[in-house]
């Protein structure tokens, strides 16, 4: 199965938590319709993004990054590659490759959506990620890492995120009621 049709089958079997998911899991399956390229970088102004929020064993705390380019704190994430077999397996490279944690456990299906402009991502006037979130718990040992794409990583308590937008409390709350 290709990235594309992957990321179509997991959008049209995702049981959306809210109303307002449910439009952008509508927004983001028209979108792969309309654009078979959909799913990569080079599909401007729009493509799928996957990123991945980590949790501590008890969901007590997040693990996040200092996205070096945004300068805000972030799930860990990032665009699509060719050789990525699925949503999936993109979330949990960019997991991986971003916290330097070994062992993440991935839940196998997105906890939200979100969509958002991202100014220094593409040509003149940016492009929107339409990204796709999973959740992964961390090995109660698991000792992180800075990448070259944060400027820091850090464990924050879930009730307590820094400088908190409200789409990362409703993906921490999302990630935290999927683990119960």
């Amino acid at each position: 199965m290709s990235l594309h049709a992957d990321a179509l089958s997991v959008l049209r079997a995702w049981t959306p938590p809210t109303s307002d998911q449910a439009r952008l899991r509508e927004r983001y399956v028209a979108h792969l319709e309309e654009h078979p390229g959909g799913v990569l970088r080079s599909s401007v102004p729009d493509h799928l993004t996957a990123s991945c929020l980590v949790l501590s064993a008890d969901g007590a705390q997040t693990l996040l990054t200092l996205h070096a380019k945004a300068r805000r704190w972030f799930q860990f994430g990032g665009h699509l590659e060719p050789d990525d077999v699925s949503l999936l397996a993109a979330a949990t490279r960019e997991a991986t490759e971003e916290s330097g944690l070994a062992g993440l456990r991935l839940l196998p299906t997105p906890v939200q959506l979100s969509e958002h402009e991202v100014p220094f991502c593409g040509p003149a006037g940016g492009v929107h990620h339409l990204d796709v979130r999973f959740v992964a718990v961390a090995p109660a040992d698991a000792s992180h890492a800075v990448s070259e794409e944060s400027l820091d990583v850090r464990w924050w308590p879930a009730d307590a995120l820094p400088d908190p937008e409200p789409d990362l409390v409703e993906l921490v709350s999302l990630a935290r009621a999927r683990l119960s």
